[in-house]
């Protein structure tokens, strides 16, 4: 068994690199070929490519708080991890498996932005609603949470989760397992 959680967590941690280098490729491509120049329509009056520079958190809200920011992302980083790691290793647990590597990579992908530019690099744009421009590490934020929650109303039940209760563990130390 803890051959096959030892597999999980490598194929796990592949996963979220994939998926950062996915994100900061994307960011790559949004700097060099984007900045400095007007939105690019993808689906004219929708959808479009736009170079933002995004000092603040969704929306641009609290600007300037880089450390905050930083401080927020390495604790999701570590919440997912946590959580990841004392999942067991049963086939059911998979589904939570990815929203953590999703919640992880986003918050990993922006983390490194503010980290090495000072900034969170910033180009999808649904211009049909006005809505703020974002990037690849925020959809995989809000496609993890957006599963976490159907996947605590559909998929787990309340028991499922006791893998998370101290309480339990320190019974099972009492108990001798």
């Amino acid at each position: 068994m803890k051959k096959k959680k030892s597999a999980l967590f490598f194929y796990g941690f592949l996963f979220c690199a994939a998926l950062v280098g996915i994100d900061q490729l994307t960011k790559y491509l949004a700097v060099t070929r984007l900045a400095g120049k007007a939105g690019v329509p993808v689906i004219p009056g929708v959808f479009e490519l736009f170079y933002l520079e995004n000092r603040g958190a969704a929306f641009g809200m609290l600007t300037n708080r880089q450390w905050f920011f930083a401080g927020i992302a390495v604790l999701m980083i570590f919440a997912a991890g946590y959580v990841y790691v004392l999942l067991p290793g049963e086939r059911h647990y998979h589904f939570l498996r990815i929203i953590c590597v999703l919640i992880a990579a986003g918050a990993a992908g922006n983390l490194l932005d503010r980290l090495i530019r000072h900034y969170v690099v910033d180009f999808l744009y649904v211009s049909a609603i006005d809505f703020p421009v974002f990037n690849v590490a925020d959809c995989y934020v809000c496609v993890g949470t957006g599963l976490a929650l159907l996947a605590l109303f559909t998929v787990y039940r309340e028991d499922d989760f006791s893998f998370l209760s101290l309480s339990e563990k320190e019974e099972d130390k009492k108990a001798g397992k």
